[in-house]
């Protein structure tokens, strides 16, 4: 069998302190152990109020806060505010999966970590939204890209995570640590077009 060449990180700048959006556990979890892994400190933001409903989104948060604790790091909670995400999507309901809803809901993910990075002097951000694949990674670098366009001192670091077998790593450790692991996106949307698929 053919090993894997090993990743090596380079953030923008050099920078060793990176503000990692993710979306849960799963997605993480590979991504957070190689960055400690090679002497980066992730600081974990968690900002998804496009997930519905509520108690499906605070199932996510805790596991997000379990492998956190496990790690040794915390999990910074945005406010949840599915109501004013709803803006975003509107008129955008019937978009499939990948589609223009999908990079909205990216771009207000994405700028809220911006803002937060901001705010606490923090100069990288990346994504686990970028190791799914579900998701299209133009779509999550042009979200990325967009949001860290605000602020002259924030960037966003378009690291492809699902390379250099960090797939078959997150799967692993998904068994390890048994974690819920949802069988669809997040949002209301994603519900009734993975029934659909």
């Amino acid at each position: 069998m053919k090993k894997n060449k090993e990743l090596v990180l380079e953030p923008p700048l050099g920078e060793r302190k990176v503000l990692l959006h993710t979306c849960c556990a799963p997605c993480s979890s590979a991504i957070i152990e190689i960055m400690l892994k090679q002497g980066l400190e992730p600081v974990i933001y968690y900002s998804n109020s496009n997930i519905y409903p509520f108690h499906e989104y605070q199932k996510r948060k805790d596991e997000c806060t379990r492998y956190a604790k496990e790690k040794g790091l915390e999990v910074y909670d945005d406010d949840y505010n599915h109501q004013d995400w709803r803006l975003i999507a509107k008129g955008l309901e019937h978009e499939p999966e990948r589609g223009q809803r999908c990079l909205f809901c990216f771009k207000y993910r994405l700028a809220r970590a911006a803002l937060f990075a901001k705010e606490h002097g923090i100069k990288v951000i990346t994504s686990t939204l970028a190791s799914s694949r579900w998701k299209n990674l133009e779509q999550v670098n042009e979200a990325g890209l967009y949001a860290c366009s605000k602020y002259e001192d924030v960037y966003w670091w378009d690291q492809n995570w699902r390379k250099y077998g960090l797939q078959e790593r997150r799967n692993a450790i998904i068994k390890e640590m048994n974690f819920y692991n949802q069988d669809y996106c997040g949002c209301e949307f994603s519900i009734i077009n993975n029934k659909n698929a």
